[in-house]
């Protein structure tokens, strides 16, 4: 059976000038869906059991990043397992069939690597940087967490302390507590609108068996996404994967189905506001509406509006808001795209006293935006702005190698980055402004943590 890579199912829109892919692939074949100046040499093989690796060669370092994806999140959750991903990830490096977990880290320490994991709400990402000489142990090592992890239960409740910790630490910093009561109050009782880290009643109850039938059920081959960049070579990565996952890459089963966000369907936010009260000396403010989908061809229009208006330092926000008055240090605005939903948020930290001016000048930035639109210069200089940081950002292995395999999960394909670019390129005026005339119009709602009361909120979401 044949995989298509072509451009346009990346949500590209009418970007139908998009050249057509590089390669395409079947079963245990092996496609080249990049070869330039910007992204290197990348090349995709599905192998038997649904198992996806993908690579970009980099001739001019010395390093090589691994990371071994696996398409569970947070969004997949049950509120009475919240944070169940989140946790299996802690409970991986504990140990394995053939080494504990002191073995796992000095294995790693002795060749001056770096091992890590992180927990989104659409997936879950094990990585390891280390010279390219040493990427077989890499694979070995985070293989052997995947697949063979115990997963025992002395191991589950020290590391229930350690994640009960992690929660504390995020309540304990008002600038992390904002953005998941802006997720809960956006987004309601939906799989988007629940911690990433779970509850601290939902960890206290999680058992073994929870965990571990949750590593069984959802840690199987076909959701499984393995990305490397660097001094890599793409035959010896399959090699090396090959003889990691052993008998697993058997049988007909094909990837998982891109993930389409079918389980959250929203037309406004939840409620109109949330407040956490804390005895601050600052108050967090996150205020904003529903986005769209990474899949929504509008999407590169948006970053574009997005970088204008609170990007950057020559932003709108910025220098209306710290530049002109001086009533923050900290100001801008954001894009975030799931499946099928999304948000923009623009972000401010200020005396509670300035609370209600700096909401009122960004509601008032934002609806001079929606009527009249971006200027030319404006548009221009954020296009600029994007670009550089795309090509920057790309300039370490670890960048590459994330970028590989959020595509693989994300769109089910791989964008080059010369498309990108030149999809950013071709954003006009109009298009910003259409875009702006939508996002910017949309009810809104107000996430708040500071020294404020419940009856405060109301005086506030009417600032």
């Amino acid at each position: 059976m044949t995989t298509s890579y072509g451009l346009t199912g990346a949500g590209t829109g009418a970007a139908a000038s998009v050249p057509a892919p590089v390669g395409s692939t079947a079963v245990g074949s092996t496609a080249v869906l990049d070869v330039d100046e910007v992204g290197g040499r990348v090349e995709r093989t599905e192998l038997p059991g649904g198992l996806r690796v993908i690579t970009e060669t980099m001739p001019g370092v010395l390093s090589a990043t691994l990371g071994i994806w696996v398409g569970v999140g947070s969004r997949d959750e049950s509120p009475a397992v919240g944070g169940s991903s989140h946790f299996l990830e802690h409970l991986l490096f504990k140990g394995t069939r053939s080494r504990t977990a002191l073995e796992i880290a000095t294995a790693m320490d002795a060749v001056g690597g770096e091992m890590n994991a992180f927990t989104a709400k659409e997936h879950t990402c094990y990585y390891a940087n280390v010279l390219a000489s040493d990427l077989p142990l890499a694979v070995t090592l985070l293989g052997d967490l995947v697949t063979e992890a115990l997963n025992t239960a002395p191991d589950l409740e020290s590391e229930r302390t350690v994640v009960l910790e992690e929660i504390a630490m995020r309540d304990d910093e008002p600038a992390d507590a904002v953005h998941d009561l802006y997720a809960e109050t956006l987004f309601g009782d939906t799989p988007l609108g629940r911690s990433v880290l779970g509850t601290v009643s939902s960890i206290e109850a999680l058992t073994r068996d929870d965990v571990d039938g949750w590593y069984r059920q959802r840690y199987a081959v076909p959701s499984i996404v393995v990305s490397a960049a660097g001094r890599v070579d793409h035959q010896q990565v399959l090699d090396l994967v090959t003889a990691a996952f052993g008998d697993r890459l058997s049988g007909n089963a094909r990837p998982d189905p891109l993930r389409l966000g079918e389980d959250v369907v929203l037309t406004a936010p939840a409620r109109p506001g949330g407040l956490i009260r804390r005895t601050t000396e600052q108050t967090h403010l996150l205020l904003g509406s529903l986005g769209m989908g990474r899949l929504d061809g509008r999407r590169y229009a948006a970053a574009v509006l997005d970088a204008a208006v609170g990007g950057g330092m020559s932003s709108r926000l910025f220098q209306e808001i710290r530049e002109k008055r001086g009533l923050v240090y900290s100001v801008g605005s954001s894009l975030t795209h799931y499946a099928g939903a999304g948000s923009f948020s623009v972000y401010a930290g200020c005396s509670p006293k300035r609370v209600p001016e700096v909401l009122r000048l960004v509601r008032d930035c934002l609806a001079e935006v929606a009527e009249a639109g971006l200027t030319p210069e404006e548009v221009v200089r954020a296009q600029g702005q994007l670009t550089g940081g795309l090509v920057l950002g790309l300039e370490d292995t670890g960048s590459r190698m994330s970028r590989l395999g959020k595509s693989e999960l994300s769109f089910g394909e791989y964008l080059p980055v010369r498309a990108v670019l030149d999809l950013l390129d071709g954003v006009d005026e109009e298009q910003v402004r259409a875009v702006a005339a939508d996002l910017f119009t949309r009810p809104t709602c107000l996430a708040v943590v500071g020294p404020y009361r419940e009856r405060d909120l109301d005086r506030l979401l009417a600032a």
